[in-house]
This record gives structure tokens, sequence and C-alpha cells, in this order.
């Protein structure tokens, strides 16, 4: 179903719109009046995303930020597209103080 997350079913909630007219008393004016109150609909903030399922495969499901930032759903891994290879010569830690640097000051 469109506009509902998947995950935790939030679909979209009811509220009104507030429509106002003047000037606020504490910046002078003689307060603000309320011109007109309409329905509207608040809308989750729904994304597509990638998701990993239990048996390995992936599939797209439209869920909510809040779903997405709690971890509630496992985002794909993306295999890196290649990989470097290291030298174990030039990565060893040299033992003791450089030759040439200044001493730690205390």
């Amino acid at each position: 179903m469109a506009r509902v997350c998947e995950i935790c079913g939030k679909g979209r909630s009811l509220g009104n719109s507030i429509e106002t007219r003047g000037k606020a008393k504490y910046l002078g004016g003689v307060g603000t009046k309320i011109t007109g109150i309409t329905r509207r609909a608040f809308l989750p903030n729904l994304q597509n995303v990638r998701t990993t399922t239990a048996n390995g495969t992936s599939k797209t499901v439209r869920a909510c930020t809040q779903c997405i930032r709690s971890g509630a759903i496992r985002k794909q891994v993306r295999n890196a597209p290649f990989k470097v290879a290291h030298d174990t010569e030039t990565t060893s830690v040299a033992k003791g103080p450089v030759k040439g640097a200044a001493p730690k000051r205390q």
C-alpha cells in the first residue's frame, strides 16, 4: 500500500492547518487572529531502501526514516569494487624514536 511504512505500518495522520493574520503582541501588535482552520494530512517520511532479507537476498522496501535510523532494517551490504593489496614491509611499525625528529616537550 502506498504511503505506509512496510516495517512499522506508520501511515498518514490527520490534523489541522491554521491560518493566522495580524502582528503578535510581543512585537507591538494587537495580537494574531485565526482566520481559518482546514483539515490536512501529515505524511510519513518514506524512503526506498534496499535491504537484505533473512535468506540473503536483497529487496527494496518503503521504510520511514525512524525505522532506518533505529536500525529496524538492515541495509544491503555492497561489495567493494576492488581491493588494494597492501605490502607488509612498508606498513611495519618502526620501533624507537625517528631519526631527525624533535624531542618531545614535557
